[in-house]
């Protein structure tokens, strides 16, 4: 059975700062059918969602895709009159991670000097192609700034990690030894070099762990929940921890099987973790966290919480309604709604059952959806009830939100 992201945490106090509208690019039309738009622009971010290789497709060859899949983000950020260089965090998902040196190349051409902060990960399915990426631009330029860490051997196709005036972008550091690029045996040996090279970016930028307010585990099945749990409780403040979404994938590059991603706010007085009252503290995840205007919430699932919680839908609808629901409940304690969701990052165990997730998805947005990412992590797998009842995870939404208003306003 794949088991559901933890999201439970403690309270952190901040104070409160303005708000920055958010735009909605290309929304549909009165009575059309919902259709998530390229581009939605909020707190001085711009959230493009995942592209894909609409044209080349999967007859063409990789660095085809990948030039079209960039072409395609390029096109995105110029609607909204930005340019590549505007761009802080690209998180690529691919079928076959084997192409990571082409697509290295192909990064190379398009930032050709600091590039981006990156998370690249195997999936089992993308909706176009072999390759999706979705992307985070800044509209203000002033305070970018690549973060290089000592020691570390450069990578032309990505910068271990990216400032902005208000927000640290990491990419994603594997369990693998830094200095002669081996990987442990032991999988905690290999959640503490992925959670050291973590903290080796952050504190090159000047910020500590404690400036977290999302990751992103990516792990294969050769990594238990167990033990990257037990370690990573370790790094994080109990109650307080960042928001997170971990993800089991198919592959990661150059055989990795754990790899950490995330966001951190550069001032901590703008850090503030969001925890309904009928969440006891975890040490894990926070259900969701503030950085300034920007609320990231951790993953969520159908799983009903409690002391007989679990999965107990079949279909991918039913947990989808169930998921919603838990999403709803962290918003309402920010004081926020679905209306101010301005990306989100959906996991179905297949594709195919993309149609019945946006029935019911869809409606819980009354004005416009928001920038959107939809992956099939795995293979599907077996969705049949264990002994107790508990079904497989079909689905998972992670969210990001921002304060107060509406959308176009």
């Amino acid at each position: 059975m794949r088991q559901p992201a933890v999201t439970m945490l403690g309270v952190a106090t901040m104070a409160l700062v303005a708000w920055a509208p958010a735009v909605f690019s290309q929304a549909a039309p009165v009575g059309a059918a919902k259709v998530a738009p390229r581009t939605v622009e909020a707190a001085g971010y711009l959230f493009v969602s995942g592209q894909g290789p609409q044209h080349s497709g999967a007859a063409g060859n990789f660095p085809d895709q990948a030039r079209e899949t960039l072409d395609n983000v390029k096109k995105a950020l110029q609607g909204s009159g930005l340019t590549m260089e505007h761009v802080v965090y690209v998180q690529v998902y691919l079928e076959d991670v084997g192409h990571i040196r082409e697509l290295d190349e192909v990064f190379a051409s398009y930032f050709p000097r600091n590039p981006p902060a990156r998370a690249v990960l195997g999936v089992g399915k993308v909706p176009q192609g072999t390759i999706q990426m979705n992307a985070i631009a800044v509209r203000d330029l002033q305070g970018k700034q690549a973060v290089s860490v000592p020691g570390a051997k450069p990578n032309k196709a990505l910068s271990a990690g990216m400032l902005t005036h208000d927000q640290l972008f990491v990419s994603t550091m594997q369990g693998r030894d830094p200095a002669t690029g081996t990987i442990p045996k032991d999988p905690a040996a290999q959640v503490n070099l992925a959670l050291d090279g973590l903290k080796s970016v952050v504190e090159a930028a000047g910020l500590t762990l404690a400036h977290m307010v999302f990751v992103n585990p990516y792990m294969t099945s050769e990594i238990s929940y167990q033990a990257m749990n037990e370690q990573y409780g370790k790094r994080f403040e109990f109650g307080n921890t960042p928001g997170r979404a971990t993800i089991e994938v198919s592959s990661l590059p150059d055989g990795a099987h754990i790899a950490y991603t995330g966001i951190a706010v550069r001032d901590l007085s703008r850090r503030q973790a969001v925890r309904p009252k009928n969440m006891p503290p975890s040490p894990t995840a926070s259900p969701c966290v503030f950085a300034g205007d920007l609320l990231y919430c951790s993953a969520k699932s159908g799983f009903i919480p409690g002391p007989n919680g679990g999965v107990y839908f079949a279909s991918t609808a039913d947990q989808t309604r169930q998921t919603m629901r838990n999403l709803l409940d962290n918003l309402e304690e920010a004081g926020l709604t679905f209306d101010q969701v301005v990306s989100a990052t959906i996991y179905l165990d297949d594709l195919s059952d993309t149609g019945a997730f946006e029935g019911i998805y869809n409606r819980y947005f009354p004005t416009q959806l928001p920038s959107q990412t939809v992956v099939q992590q795995l293979a599907p797998g077996d969705r049949k009830a264990d002994a107790e009842g508990h079904y497989p995870t079909l689905e998972q939404v992670s969210l990001v939100a921002r304060r107060n208003g509406k959308p176009g306003n």
